[in-house]
């Protein structure tokens, strides 16, 4: 799934977690559409299966790289207010609403790194198994 048109909202969390979590699903249903679009053995003279297998390839790429650029547009946004937070606070030190502004912003941003686990191996192993596998059965034949 490609980034939404517009901008994304980095402010709200709980609306960039969610953003995140739809935009993950091609990753999730991996195996699934593996198994609906590629065919097997029996069905290799009617559908192309190398010509599946790069879509859905080029599919996964595109969906990675637009939310690898969705998180790291937001973490430079979080990364520049707690700049600013941080620069306000050194002025301020008496300021107790600002720290814990502070302190909300840089938990945001480390939890941005760490919420989006690393899943381009698990993901794209099974389509290169299952491609590589079909390429040879279809030699053998």
């Amino acid at each position: 799934m490609a980034a939404p048109s517009g901008g994304v909202n980095c402010e709200e969390f709980a609306e960039f977690q969610e953003l995140l979590k739809v935009m993950r699903t091609i990753d999730d249903r991996i195996v699934h559409e593996l198994n609906t679009t590629v065919p097997t053995a029996s069905f290799a003279g009617k559908i192309d299966a190398s010509q599946t297998c790069k879509q859905l390839y080029e599919s996964l790429m595109e969906a990675h790289a637009s939310r690898d650029r969705v998180i790291k547009n937001c973490i430079a946004q979080t990364s520049s207010v707690v700049k600013q937070l941080r620069e306000e606070r050194e002025k301020n030190l008496d300021d107790l609403t600002l720290l814990k502004q502070l302190r909300k912003e840089q938990t945001k941003d480390s939890s941005t790194i760490f919420t989006v686990p690393c899943v381009h191996d698990d993901c794209f192993s099974p389509v290169l198994h299952t491609c590589s596998v079909i390429s040879q059965q279809w030699a053998l034949q």
